[in-house]
């Protein structure tokens, strides 16, 4: 039996072991809530002290943005592009989804005026699809990705498009659908060219091209004509009949495949009309034809820039276009110092 002076005794024992271990804690506890107080209100010092002032016109900028993030700029997004422009980075037409409009109240904010830039549309340099002729059966994952990884792709032509549709499936603005020919197909007023489909196509077939140049070398094959042409029977042999026939030596031939200028390219279709394959794409179904008013003074200007002579008529006197002759391509209304020449009818497209 444990007598009551006994346990009184153990108690006041208990309690003192119990204070003794709550001051042992208290101490360390107190110092270090201290410390991280202070050191809170030395970074609080710091950042207010030594803190960038935020320039108002980057959120001035983001708000007139589309917000896309598509990085097609050349940043990880809209608000590292709009820090670029105030700092002068890159140009403030820069963002590749913004519009004529949108480009002209950045420039505002920035105090200057946005240039007038051409619009770029992603093409794909093959019309191959259907036409192109498989080297095997190709049973892989249904991916342009895998199937370029299996002996270059279930294509007989290892440069053109394996038409699985990566592009399509990484583009941000539903701008990419398939086509009939197995080809994927560009919708102008959609793309923005933030070029997500040129980084995923494992083909490098797809580029930036300006939209208004509306013929297209569809093709991307290295080979020698006969090569190229018994993998694909749309294929360029490099024959040299386009380069031959453009009026303004647009087009050059590139070891074996031809390519075309845009710069110097003016839409005159003469080289895809030549092209026995059918590898050089038209993109103007019905071109529109030159008409001259009775503005005209015979200056014979719009004669000397007519690559088809399609304009007749003698010094001083008004001048007619030859319409069976005539191809559309606008020099002479470029040229024509009254602006009396206007090109009349024509249809546009891509597809």
């Amino acid at each position: 039996m444990i007598t009551l002076a006994a346990q009184i005794t153990l108690i006041l024992v208990s309690q003192q072991q119990d204070t003794s271990i709550l001051s042992a804690m208290t101490g360390p506890v107190i110092a270090m809530g201290s410390i991280g107080l202070l050191l809170g209100l030395g970074l609080a010092f710091a950042a207010k002290k030594f803190a960038v002032p935020k320039d108002p016109r980057v959120e001035a900028i983001l708000e007139v943005l589309p917000s896309a993030n598509c990085g097609g700029c050349g940043y990880p997004g809209c608000a590292a592009f709009a820090i670029a422009v105030v700092e002068g980075n890159t140009s403030v037409t820069g963002c590749t989804v913004a519009s004529s409009a949108v480009n002209s109240e950045i420039a505002k904010i920035m105090g200057t005026v946005a240039e007038e830039k051409e619009k770029m549309i992603a093409t794909i340099l093959c019309n191959g699809g259907k036409s192109a002729v498989n080297a095997f059966n190709y049973n892989g994952p249904s991916n342009c990705v895998s199937a370029s990884m299996i002996m270059g792709g279930q294509k007989a032509c290892t440069y053109g498009c394996l038409g699985f549709g990566d592009c399509i499936d990484v583009c941000p603005f539903d701008a990419m659908t398939m086509g009939d020919n197995g080809i994927p197909l560009i919708d102008e007023g959609k793309c923005v060219a933030c070029g997500k489909c040129i980084e995923v196509c494992p083909r490098d077939i797809i580029v930036l091209w300006p939209a208004s140049r509306k013929v297209v070398v569809a093709c991307s094959s290295k080979d020698k004509g006969g090569i190229a042409r018994k993998a694909c029977s749309v294929a360029c042999i490099g024959c040299r009949k386009c380069e031959k026939v453009c009026p303004v030596d647009a087009v050059v031939i590139d070891g074996f495949l031809a390519k075309i200028n845009p710069d110097k390219c003016i839409n005159c279709g003469l080289c895809a009309s030549e092209c026995p394959t059918g590898a050089i794409i038209d993109g103007i179904p019905v071109r529109p034809k030159a008409f001259i008013d009775t503005t005209c003074i015979g200056c014979t200007l719009c004669t000397r820039v007519c690559p088809t002579d399609a304009i007749e008529g003698s010094l001083k006197e008004k001048h007619t276009v030859i319409a069976d002759k005539c191809i559309g391509c606008g020099q002479c209304v470029e040229k024509c110092p009254k602006k009396s020449i206007k090109m009349m009818g024509g249809v546009l497209s891509r597809q």
